[in-house]
């Protein structure tokens, strides 16, 4: 769980601060990434969680099959879906077709094509990303 906390506070400050001053897409990759390597953190705790309450089948190590056998657990869990929904948006960040736009001004925008459809990454979509990791982590303490 520290290193989940850890990981938060870092993309916290690149959220706050960094984005703040810099407003560069760069960043935004960045905090997307950082956001990534949190949930993957959370999901080991989910599988431990998982295995405690013997719902847990053994699969291989791979992310994917974690992330297929997690989805199935945590079903009905509304906000374990969601974040494993956002989880998948950001594994696939540096794979993506992306552009920038009104870098270094107020209206910064990252424009990424995600299974077909444009999702546009700018200040307030961050922040209501930021809204649900902060709901998960607490719900995860």
């Amino acid at each position: 769980m520290e290193r989940i906390i850890k990981e938060k506070i870092s993309a916290d400050h690149l959220l706050y601060v960094s984005l703040k001053y810099t407003k560069t897409c760069d960043v935004i990759i960045n905090l997307l990434l950082r956001w990534k390597i949190m949930i993957e953190l959370a999901m080991d705790l989910l599988v431990e969680k998982a295995k405690k309450a013997k719902k847990w089948k053994p699969v291989p190590d791979a992310p994917r099959a974690k992330l297929v056998q997690l989805k199935r657990i945590y079903a009905d869990d509304a906000l374990v879906s969601e974040t494993l929904k956002l989880y998948e948006l950001f594994r696939d960040v540096e794979s993506l077709e992306k552009v920038r736009e009104n870098e270094f001004r107020k209206g910064v925008n990252l424009k990424m094509v995600y299974r077909n459809e444009t999702i546009n990454i700018n200040l307030e979509t961050l922040k209501q990303y930021a809204s649900v990791l902060e709901r998960f982590i607490s719900s995860l303490k």
